[in-house]
């Protein structure tokens, strides 16, 4: 058999079969250059399906090996489309696919139709051909054009199966079936089990509805001696008292809701009663008027406004934060002089455990209203702010309306943990949905999907926290008033723990207060050697370890009262975790200590420089950030820049691969505040001067050696502190922020403002 070749289009499910006409759209540029190249071809061209209909550029392995060879009988040209009516010519094989002047070409051997048995033909033809016209009678559609049934011959069995193919199959996989079949006989036999399979399916659907009109009318039987029931208790005066739905219906005409939302629940009980009881539906509109009626709509809480009263609490409950404690009074006092909330959100900044939470907390005490949270860390669907529809199954309001529901009041004080830790996906972003809620220019119409009806927040004191002011959406930071929380001192935490953190693990552990005897050095203790964190968290969590043990002693050993000492805590908590003051032990070349500011407080960031005989690469490890390798790259360039200055010969940088490396490799480091301590760990190591060992620097560079400033200078200074440094080299732009540095720090540690790298290193390095 002769083998041709011809353009070929790819099809989404369009299947044609020899004898028939299909109009099809033809759209991508592909297929557009096929129908062009066809006219060389007498306008001939071979159309096959694609097994996957989402796949834009269809390879060889994208469709099916069985196709249509199809003439072009008209072809119009639309706005971005052709449409091009096909006539189906015969089936074909697909032998070869190959590429010819950027047009998808086959190579394709024609399928002939066989008659399996003779005897039979005949019969399957009549048979076919007579279901063929009852079901063109039902879908009132022309019959089977042939008219003649003298004669019976193979061509008329197949053009009769694949008009019926063409017409009525849908399926692509059941077109395609019809469309590989070479024998007769079986296509015949095909058409007849379809049709005998559709008239099955006909039969279940009839059965189907006339189950569902006898459910109907049984619905319609069970209303009608429903209402004749409560028609009776209503002359009786009873009443059923199982029904949770009539204490809806009286709550809704008893107490002050709003008429928006009486109307709306008279609403949905008209909807209620008219389904039977035993549809779902009537479970989904109780739970939603069960919400409807259970969110806060008038109740309101007193506020306490005695702001000596406010004070008294905040320093009861939290050991300094003067700046912190003096803002959130003026917020107070600004709200009742005001008797209005239209102000900027307050969103509380700092590391974890330095009392963002305990804080809001505080306030809520102090004014005397009801605490609720919720937390955003790791939210990414909008419906999490405002609920899903109730469409959709199991559907729920979202975390505001939820959490007001928790509060019971319209004015609580609502703390909304980790703003800075949402994100977004296809199912939308939340941080847009916060914009509704936070703005006090929009919260007095919030609307939640789910609830339907809007919803007033501007009585409610919302109170954000974030670790890292930088993550929070840009558009949320421009509604908030950020106070920031930064970490505590030695002396600010030592006082913590004797104030509060020593009583608290004490009450719940179930010690009286001269049981556990903990003294000041044993705290300063602990926290040098058994912590490293900006705030008190792990403090407490090692505080509650030792009344735990406390308890076991004294019980055990029949002790009245423990008095923890050093050997106490080596032997309960096990050996020393941190070495207090990790700064270098004496003076090294090509070692720095740079500082750090990260979401958990400020670190020291010791800086290693080395270089051996090479081909002048710059190697760089330690799991550094793009913004670090950056800097690494301006520190090397700018020391290249002034070889001379340093007596660094130039030709040393062609021979020499130099390696800079920030130990702790397994932690991610980035930020824009490490390029003098790269710099001067690269002087250092190739001059040989030594590096002072109790100095440590912070700032970035520029190409010209200025020194930039930089943020986070107060968590900076207390790590050093913590570290044993004395003295730090920062920015002149950041002497400014020497205000905010405890006094403690600042008498135990030297600053020394810089704005030329010439200075750092003059002041860093001892002369080699």
């Amino acid at each position: 058999m002769s083998n041709y070749s011809y353009p070929l289009l790819c099809t989404r499910g369009a299947v044609i079969f020899p004898m028939q006409d299909l109009a099809v759209e033809v759209g991508r540029q592909a297929s557009i250059d096929a129908v062009n190249y066809a006219n060389a071809y007498h306008s001939n061209i071979v159309l096959v399906s694609q097994k996957d209909l989402t796949v834009d550029i269809p390879g060889p392995d994208d469709v099916f090996n069985v196709g249509t060879v199809c003439h072009i009988k008209t072809c119009r040209e639309r706005d971005d489309h052709l449409k091009v009516v096909f006539s189906g010519l015969s089936r074909c094989r697909i032998m070869k696919h190959f590429i010819k002047d950027n047009v998808n070409y086959v190579e394709i051997e024609e399928i002939r139709d066989y008659v399996e048995d003779e005897s039979v033909i005949e019969s399957l033809t009549k048979s076919a051909l007579a279901e063929f016209n009852i079901i063109a009678q039902k879908y009132a559609r022309p019959g089977f054009p042939i008219r003649q049934l003298a004669t019976f011959d193979s061509t008329l069995a197949s053009v009769l199966v694949d008009t019926f193919a063409q017409i009525y199959i849908q399926n692509v996989e059941d077109k395609q079936l019809f469309l590989e079949e070479e024998n007769v006989n079986r296509r015949l036999e095909m058409m007849l089990n379809h049709i005998e399979k559709e008239r099955r399916m006909d039969m279940i659907e009839q059965e189907i509805n006339e189950k569902v009109k006898e459910s109907i009318e049984d619905g319609q039987r069970d209303y009608y001696l429903r209402e004749k029931l409560k028609a009776i208790k209503d002359e009786l005066g009873g009443k059923d008292s199982g029904s949770d739905i009539d204490d809806l219906r009286e709550r809704v005409e008893n107490e002050p809701y709003p008429e928006f939302v009486k109307a709306k629940a008279r609403e949905e009980f008209k909807h209620y009663d008219m389904l039977p009881p035993s549809t779902g539906e009537t479970g989904v509109i109780r739970t939603y008027l069960e919400w409807l009626l259970n969110v806060p709509w008038y109740q309101k809480s007193e506020d306490n406004n005695d702001l000596n009263d406010a004070s008294r609490i905040l320093d009861e409950d939290h050991y300094g934060l003067t700046k912190v404690k003096e803002r959130i009074l003026e917020y107070l006092a600004v709200k009742q002089m005001t008797n209005s909330l239209k102000s900027p959100i307050i969103c509380l900044v700092g590391p974890p455990g330095v009392g963002k939470t305990s804080l809001a907390k505080s306030v809520a005490r102090a004014l005397d209203r009801r605490f609720v949270k919720i937390s955003l860390g790791g939210v990414r669907d909008e419906a999490e702010i405002r609920g899903h529809r109730r469409t959709y199954l199991g559907s729920m309001p979202g975390r505001i309306i939820q959490g007001m529901k928790r509060a019971g009041t319209l004015n609580p004080v609502f703390l909304i943990d980790e703003i800075d830790k949402m994100s977004s996906d296809y199912k939308g972003d939340p941080s847009s949905a916060m914009l509704e809620v936070l703005d006090p220019e929009q919260n007095t119409q919030f609307s939640d999907h789910y609830l339907e009806e809007p919803y007033d927040l501007s009585d409610v004191l919302f109170i954000c926290t974030a670790n890292y002011r930088e993550n929070i959406p840009a558009a949320l930071l421009d509604r908030l008033e950020i106070i920031e929380l930064s970490s505590y001192t030695e002396i600010e935490k030592q006082n913590i723990a004797r104030k509060h953190l020593i009583k608290k693990q004490a009450d719940t552990n179930g010690l009286k207060e001269n049981q556990f005897v903990l003294s000041d050095d044993m705290i300063m203790y602990l926290i040098r050697h058994y912590t490293r964190e900006a705030g008190v968290r792990q403090l407490e969590r090692i505080i509650g370890t030792l009344c735990r043990k406390t308890v076991l002693a004294i019980l055990k050993e029949n002790k009245k009262s423990v008095k923890v000492n050093k050997k106490m805590i080596n032997e309960w908590l096990g050996h020393e975790i941190y070495d207090y003051g990790t700064k270098e032990k004496k003076d090294q070349v090509g070692v720095v200590t740079g500082l750090a500011y990260t979401s958990f407080g400020g670190d020291i960031l010791p800086v290693e420089v080395n270089y051996f005989e090479g081909k002048g690469n710059l190697i760089v490890t330690g799991q550094l950030g793009d913004v670090m390798v950056e800097s690494t790259k301006i520190a090397l360039d700018f020391i290249k820049a002034n070889a001379k200055k340093y007596n660094i010969p130039i030709e040393f940088f062609e021979k020499h691969d130099i390696h800079i490396h920030v130990p702790e490799g397994a932690v991610p480091k980035d930020g824009p505040s490490a390029g003098v301590t790269i710099t001067t760990a690269i002087v250092s190591a190739l001059t040989g001067r030594k590096v002072k060992k109790d100095l440590a620097m912070t700032g970035e560079v520029t190409l010209r050696g200025n020194v930039l400033p930089i943020g986070g200078l107060k968590e900076k200074s207390l790590a050093a502190h913590r570290s044993g440094i004395k003295t730090i080299i920062i920015p002149k732009g950041n002497v400014k922020d020497l205000d905010d540095i405890p006094d403690t720090v600042k008498e135990e540690v030297t600053y020394i403002p810089v704005e030329k790298v010439d200075q750092v290193i003059n002041e860093a390095l001892l002369n080699g």
